[in-house]
């Protein structure tokens, strides 16, 4: 055991934690409508605890179990079988190794949220992410960090996907995910009332930033030069997209909104993700820049050319974000174009179909959707019989 990478390690863990809770709540639930601000911390809130259980129970095992089919670990790990305090995972405690990864499981299924807010059941909510960490997520983690099938050594031979921290494993799912609740779902029936507090949105976003230092740095999984690029490049990769989607706002549209800079931020730092533990300052420079123009326009044509609610745009930031950072990846020579390519179509097909199955299955069991008058009054206090805000005053 090292004690440098167990320390870092430790904070890495808190720092991704941090970025659910609070950071991941606050920016969604200012995008929404007040009346339904409490539903979105209830969800995501919901899902770090589940999430959190499951990963202990099952995930983990899924996830970096030994099994050695290429496809998922088994279940050899359930409640951590074989874990004590003295096991290692490289420099670390295992069960350090598996707390870090556990924040990691929290957040993607959370990240999707922000597609189905303000009209989806809760029970829906609940169930579906439940299934859908164990039976995609976990599986994926296996594939691409676990020695699976995407890995060195498998499908694509000796130089497997190059992900460093979860372009595809954690953006490309949450995104394809996020986009087929959406059209399942269907729009929200008012769709056009803007952010309650874009305040709060500004102060999510920054809970991110500062949380995805962890998220990036943290999975060099080592206190060393590697972990410190990798922050330096997330931070540069997120300024950088922060002033393009600015000013491609103020180009198109003759102001540059708090809102659209702070979700530049987020498609920034979604980029350079997958790329942050390959590339250097100046290919962040690049990445960032690009990410502040891609994701915006990939918000419109999804929002106004295919009439898409992804409420929070999910998919075009985080899903677009990851997927362009893992082709940059080999356009710098970093990875294999057959694997990262081939990686991306494998991954996005098995994900369509699983979130499909799931949609639809968890549907049978449990409603997808409020009804219009619960919709219509806010789920904060129909659902949850809580108010965020005093409405007499």
């Amino acid at each position: 055991m090292n004690g440098a990478d167990t320390a870092w390690i430790i904070v890495a863990t808190a720092l991704v934690l941090f970025m659910t809770l609070p950071g991941l709540a606050l920016f969604y639930g200012g995008l929404v409508r007040a009346r339904n601000v409490l539903s979105v911390f209830m969800h995501c809130y919901a899902i770090a605890c589940l999430m959190s259980v499951l990963w202990f129970i099952f995930g983990y095992s899924i996830a970096f179990g030994g099994g050695g089919t290429g496809y998922w670990g088994g279940l050899d790990k359930m409640f951590l079988s074989g874990v004590t305090v003295d096991s290692l995972s490289g420099t670390l405690p295992e069960v350090l190794f598996f707390a870090f990864q556990m924040t990691f499981a929290i957040i993607t299924p959370a990240l999707i949220v922000g597609a189905y807010v303000e009209r989806i059941g809760f029970g829906f909510v609940l169930l579906f992410s439940a299934l859908w960490m164990l039976l995609c997520y976990a599986p994926v983690v296996h594939w691409v960090w676990g020695g699976g099938m995407l890995a060195d050594g498998g499908i694509f031979g000796d130089t497997g996907v190059r992900d460093f921290a979860g372009g595809i494993v954690v953006h490309e799912t949450a995104g394809i995910a996020a986009l087929l609740i959406a059209v399942v779902l269907g729009p929200r029936k008012n769709n056009t009332t803007p952010p309650h507090a874009p305040w709060m949105v500004m102060i999510g976003a920054a809970m991110l930033w500062v949380g995805w230092f962890g998220f990036n740095g943290g999975s060099q999984l080592a206190a060393d030069g590697g972990a410190a690029m990798a922050l330096t490049v997330t931070h540069i990769s997120a300024a950088t997209a922060s002033l393009t989607w600015a000013l491609w706002e103020k180009i198109k549209y003759g102001k540059a909104s708090l809102v659209g800079m702070v979700t530049g931020t987020i498609a920034g730092l979604a980029s350079i993700t997958p790329a942050s533990g390959f590339v250097g300052p100046v290919e962040a420079l690049i990445i960032g820049a690009v990410a502040g123009v891609l994701c915006q326009e990939a918000v419109n044509l999804i929002r106004n050319g295919l009439k898409i609610d992804d409420t929070l745009d999910v998919f075009a930031v985080h899903g677009v974000g990851g997927i362009f950072g893992t082709i940059m990846i080999a356009a710098f020579g970093q990875g294999s174009w057959a694997a990262q390519l081939g990686s991306l179509v494998i991954v996005g097909i098995f994900t369509v179909v699983v979130t499909m199955v799931l949609i639809y299955v968890v549907k049978a069991i449990t409603p997808l959707r409020v009804d219009e008058e619960t919709e219509t009054n806010g789920l904060d206090l129909a659902v949850h019989g809580e108010r965020a805000y005093d409405v007499s005053s």
